[in-house]
């Protein structure tokens, strides 16, 4: 039987928390509980969600925690933005593929459960 683990936007999420926590590293101490804080939880949030959504008995809950996905991953690239804008060292390249990657299986998976309810 298929997991959320065997989903691939799943794992390369996964892997976007590896790079999103080696970013964090090279961040100012005092933005710890600041901007660190909000990147890692919003990138924890994506494969989350994903997982949550796959473990509910409807199409239309998975459909949902998707989509919470998809927000999460909106709500990161927005704070990678502000990052950048601060001049906050770090390698970005990686993980701005890796956010588009995920942006747009997110939603091909969402338009593909959306036209089987």
């Amino acid at each position: 039987m298929a997991t959320y683990k065997n989903l691939i936007v799943w794992q390369k999420s996964m892997n976007l928390i590896k790079e999103i926590y080696k970013l964090c590293n090279n961040f100012p101490e005092n933005e710890i509980y600041g901007l660190t804080s909000q990147i890692k939880r919003s990138a924890i949030s994506i494969p989350s969600n994903i997982a949550e959504g796959r473990g509910r008995n409807s199409k239309k809950e998975f459909i949902h925690f998707l989509q919470i996905a998809l927000g999460s991953t909106y709500e990161l690239q927005t704070q990678i933005e502000i990052a950048k804008m601060l001049n906050f060292q770090g390698e970005y390249t990686k993980i701005d593929n890796l956010l588009t990657e995920i942006e747009k299986m997110l939603n091909s998976l969402i338009s593909n459960r959306k036209d089987n309810v």
